[in-house]
């Protein structure tokens, strides 16, 4: 699935700034054109097999191989994108669309039905396999949507897909009537309806989207039925018996950590299977039923190893060939290193803007961050370009909204991309763009009624400023939040104990799969292309990993989700409007965006991460050997 993409071939483009800091982007840039060299200038020089390549990547994998619905991190979504494919709906680059997916559609239609509802039918391609050869059918996308919606997962501690445009989900979630969105005439033949009263809604196909699951591993006993109202899921043998899908049978298919099918998928889709997957380091091989992808590639590569690259140790590894493609570089400083050391080493660099962004996340619900003032008085005792120089350097960009500068509304937004006509007075450069001012801080808390106490720090009715923010371990953050934050915030009055803690233990607690007592959260997190913000923001809270809820954000979420597909301006006003009102209450901190850098061996063909959404989308097409 591909997304939108662009070159800064400078490094004062690359920051997305006029004002390109000195000596350091004048040092990138040399290093940069020497790069450009090595491909002439230097054989490959790998140690690895020629069937094999192990891929490295900062972020650790907490083993979520399944779905979001136990959580994102991005370490995880790569592994789906390996295991997991022919997805109904790709994203059509040429087109700037959302589209199906003709290795899956061969042919498909829509209509507005009498009450306004827009009904989709999709012809299914009869040569679709699992890994395990046997046919996939309609039936098993009705399964996917059957499971991702049902309220049994809340019991086991996910959130359940939210697709409320689809027709009957409501009735669904709420009094286990058969999903009429859903329907199945036949065993080749999916028909989806989306409800009139969401409609329009810009990234419409895009609600489509649905990966096929194996009911066979997830739900053993269970199939799915369609009664002519819409599908539902039935016991095959006793219908009328008590339930088979429950909580008790899910967490034994999916949770066990030992066969589950969250962390060992054993039937799967995608171009490759999981072989191994001990806790750090994930193996795979070549899935041999795939069919291919949209573009008809078929993965080359035999075997795959995906594991935790250390920032300190990455590129060592990467040049004595122990790894063979590291993914997602973001510090500076082995950017820097490896930049210096292509030459010599004989591997390659391919950098990209990322969809996501570096964000201070709120825990909301806690009486020291439920103020707007006190949440407005940390983004003034926070550094936040320091930040993103210590860190990034040149790769990043401080942003001051929810967007990555990846996404092709930012591209609109600075120019990147020509704005069409009626996005004048989108001027991204308005946000307030939060910089030191402890006074500004000071002055703040003191109107919402924080007051020093006898230890220098703010208090009001007993709740007092002594804060406690998480970040990843192994991040070392920490080196710079302390001058760049910590160190201001003391002047104002508000003091912070930073702890380092596992991603996974982050993650649960951001999610809220636990409880938290933290005020704070240092995370990173990309956006899906469907981008809708307002699910993160419902009124009921029920998403909103913040806890912030604010009506006009979730309206100004609202209003991009309704705009009318293919209306670009208005749908930039409306996103425009959602930066100022999230710059404005501040649920989160946006730090910085940037640029991933993937770095890999020389002999590792036609591997085109900037034309992708993954390295594992990326690796499909590549090859190793020559042109």
């Amino acid at each position: 699935m591909k997304r939108f993409f662009f070159n800064l071939p400078s490094a004062a483009r690359r920051k997305g700034l006029s004002d390109h800091k000195g000596c350091l982007g004048v040092r990138l840039c040399a290093l940069l054109a020497a790069a450009v060299l090595l491909n002439v200038c230097c054989p490959a020089a790998s140690l690895a097999e020629a069937d094999h390549v192990v891929v490295g990547n900062p972020t650790p994998m907490r083993g979520e191989f399944f779905t979001e619905l136990w959580g994102d991190a991005t370490s995880d979504i790569d592994v789906r994108q390996l295991l997991h494919g022919y997805d109904l709906i790709m994203w059509d680059e040429a087109e700037a669309r959302w589209t199906v997916d003709p290795t899956v559609v061969v042919e498909w239609s829509w209509e507005e039905n009498k009450a306004g509802d827009h009904v989709f039918t999709f012809i299914l391609s009869d040569e679709l396999t699992w890994s395990d050869g046997k046919q996939i059918t309609a039936w098993d996308y009705a399964f996917s949507y059957l499971f991702c919606l049902s309220p049994v997962l809340e019991e086991i501690g996910a959130r359940p897909l939210r697709i409320e445009p689809l027709a009957g989900y409501a009735e669904y979630i709420d009094e286990g009537a058969p999903l009429s969105g859903v329907r199945v005439p036949s065993d080749d033949t999916l028909v989806l309806t989306l409800n009139h009263e969401y409609l329009p809604f810009f990234y419409e196909m895009g609600l489509l989207r649905c990966n096929p699951y194996p009911i066979s591993v997830i739900a053993p006993g269970v199939e799915v039925r369609d009664d002519g109202e819409g599908v539902f899921l039935s016991n095959i043998e006793d219908p009328d018996g008590e339930p088979l899908f429950t909580a008790e049978l899910l967490s034994r298919t999916v949770l066990d950590p030992e066969t589950g099918y969250m962390s060992h998928p054993s039937v799967v889709s995608g171009p490759y299977m999981l072989t191994s997957w001990d806790g750090v380091t994930a193996e795979f091989a070549v899935n041999p039923f795939y069919k291919g992808n949209a573009e008809g590639e078929y993965p080359s590569i035999s075997r795959l190893t995906y594991t935790l690259a250390e920032n300190d140790t990455m590129i060592d590894k990467l040049a004595d060939g122990e790894f063979g493609l590291l993914n997602k570089v973001t510090r500076m400083d082995p950017i820097m290193d490896g930049l210096e050391r292509m030459y010599e080493a004989g591997f390659s660099m391919t950098d990209y803007p990322r969809t996501g962004l570096f964000f201070l996340s709120f825990a909301c619900e806690r009486p020291t961050v439920a103020s707007e003032a006190v949440r407005k008085a940390i983004a003034w005792c926070m550094d936040r370009d320091q930040l993103t120089e210590d860190y990034s350097g040149d790769f990043g960009v401080c942003v001051d909204g929810w967007y990555g500068i990846g996404q092709w509304m930012y591209r609109i937004a600075v120019g990147e991309i020509t704005p069409p006509k009626g996005c004048e007075g989108i001027d991204i450069s308005s946000l307030v763009h939060y910089v030191p001012n402890p006074d500004m801080a000071a002055s703040l808390l003191e109107q919402d009624g924080w007051r020093l106490n006898a230890d220098g720090l703010r208090e009001k009715n007993g709740v007092v400023l002594d804060l406690r923010l998480l970040y990843p371990e192994g991040n070392n953050i920490v080196e710079s939040l302390q001058p760049c934050m910590a160190d201001i915030l003391e002047k104002a009055g508000i003091r912070v104990t930073m702890e380092a803690v596992p991603m996974a233990d982050l993650l649960s607690k951001w999610y809220q799969q636990e409880d938290r007592e933290a005020d704070m959260f240092c995370l990173g997190s990309n956006f899906y292309p469907v981008y809708e913000p307002s699910v993160h923001f419902m009124p009921d809270g029920s998403w909103a990993y913040t806890n912030l809820i604010d009506k006009k954000l979730y309206d100004a979420a609202v209003a991009m989700r309704t705009t009318r597909p293919g209306d670009v301006a208005e749908y930039m006003k409306n996103w425009f409007a959602f930066q100022k009102r999230f710059n404005d209450i501040l649920p989160m901190i946006p730090i910085y965006g940037n640029y991933y850098v993937d770095f890999y061996r020389s002999d590792l063909v036609n591997y085109r991460i900037e034309e992708n959404m993954t390295w594992s989308d990326a690796i499909v097409g590549a090859w190793l050997g020559e042109e």
